[in-house]
């Protein structure tokens, strides 16, 4: 049986790297690697595959970067001919990126079979673009493999079948489990022994100037309480020139910039508290046990909150700043694992193919 993966942007590494490494032990299964080159830089692209021990691509599509309907549309126009000469038994995707809806379109209309690892994921926003890719990707594939509890109810009250359903756990967390024991302290001077990391990247916070003058303001704000790292994201770093902002400079907030996953893992283990936009970083932080808050008004990860360290704290910094001080005086709360977040994820993906390439 032969399985294409498609990856495309930082998120999707993590996720792709314990199936792909767990299918490598069978004999029954032959695997192509295509990244799609959504993110395409040494510093949020290639250092992963290094980090994570990757396969090298087999194919690099070059996409670049460009508007949601530019790269979605360049995907599917270079990503049909890769399909039609490998022609897999499954096409394997990964989360809800630009590379993950338009690979699977193009599958979908070649009579590929699909695999969705991530399935049932909902923010039930559909301003976010991610939310628009999950949806569409979960309605067209055939095995659905969800993280979670909450991403079963949210695809059976959605109608599909539910025998394409699996509940397998969290692929990002059998990268984490792995990793954690080399994870390194990064290579840059000053940084503090006690801190709060914060990762920033959505455009409802980064794009408006009013919002991110707001955020600017608490992070200087907190950086006087306690330091600030900050691995800030290209897009995010543009946009604070763009607008004239300015944030304070150590020993207040320090600014770094985008780490490898070693790195940033050391970073989130080490932290005081974690401030995020981010999606996964509100996953390994509940499995680390570090409080995090979540500056947007919804979450496609509800089950950190449920159960983990996770709060969603919006986008009112006067609720951030008291949130963040109050977990910063000893009021966090505590947090527990969800189930199946237990590093057998990939291996139980793995498990699924290789039962249905003896049937």
């Amino acid at each position: 049986m032969k399985l294409l993966h498609i990856v495309g942007a930082r998120p999707n590494f993590m996720k792709a790297a314990p199936v792909i490494l767990a299918a490598a032990q069978s004999p029954r299964l032959q695997q192509v690697l295509v990244h799609t080159g959504q993110h395409y830089d040494e510093k949020m692209s290639d250092i992963f595959f290094r980090q994570l021990g990757m396969p090298q691509p087999d194919v690099n599509l070059g996409v670049g970067s460009g508007s949601h309907a530019v790269q979605t549309a360049e995907i599917m126009t270079r990503v049909e001919p890769v399909l039609l000469a490998h022609r897999p038994d499954w096409l394997v995707v990964y989360g809800d990126v630009n590379s993950t809806v338009a690979s699977a379109i193009v599958a979908s209309k070649l009579g590929i079979r699909i695999a969705h690892v991530e399935a049932g994921l909902r923010s039930y926003d559909r301003t976010m673009p991610e939310e628009i890719n999950r949806i569409l990707t979960d309605r067209i594939s055939d095995l659905l493999l969800a993280p979670s509890d909450d991403g079963i109810e949210n695809l059976l009250r959605e109608g599909a079948a539910r025998g394409s359903i699996h509940m397998v756990g969290n692929c990002m967390i059998d990268t984490l489990v792995r990793l954690v024991p080399s994870a390194c302290r990064p290579d840059a001077a000053g940084l503090p022994g006690r801190f709060i990391l914060v990762t920033l990247h959505r455009p409802s916070n980064v794009d408006d100037p009013v919002q991110l003058a707001a955020i600017v303001d608490a992070l200087n704000r907190l950086g006087a309480r306690l330091p600030v790292v900050f691995p800030i994201h290209p897009r995010t770093r543009k946009r604070i020139a763009e607008f004239g902002l300015k944030l304070d400079g150590p020993p207040y907030v320090h600014l770094l910039e985008p780490q490898g996953y070693l790195e940033f893992l050391w970073l989130q283990k080490h932290a005081a508290l974690i401030l995020t936009d981010s999606g996964g970083v509100q996953e390994e932080a509940t499995y680390l046990g570090v409080p995090c808050l979540t500056m947007r008004e919804n979450t496609e990860r509800p089950v950190t909150c449920s159960l983990g360290t996770n709060r969603l704290v919006g986008q009112d910094m006067g609720r951030v700043i008291a949130e963040a001080d109050a977990v910063l005086g000893g009021k966090a709360r505590p947090g527990k694992i969800p189930p199946l977040w237990d590093g057998g994820a990939g291996g139980r993906i793995a498990a699924l193919f290789e039962t249905m390439a003896t049937a």
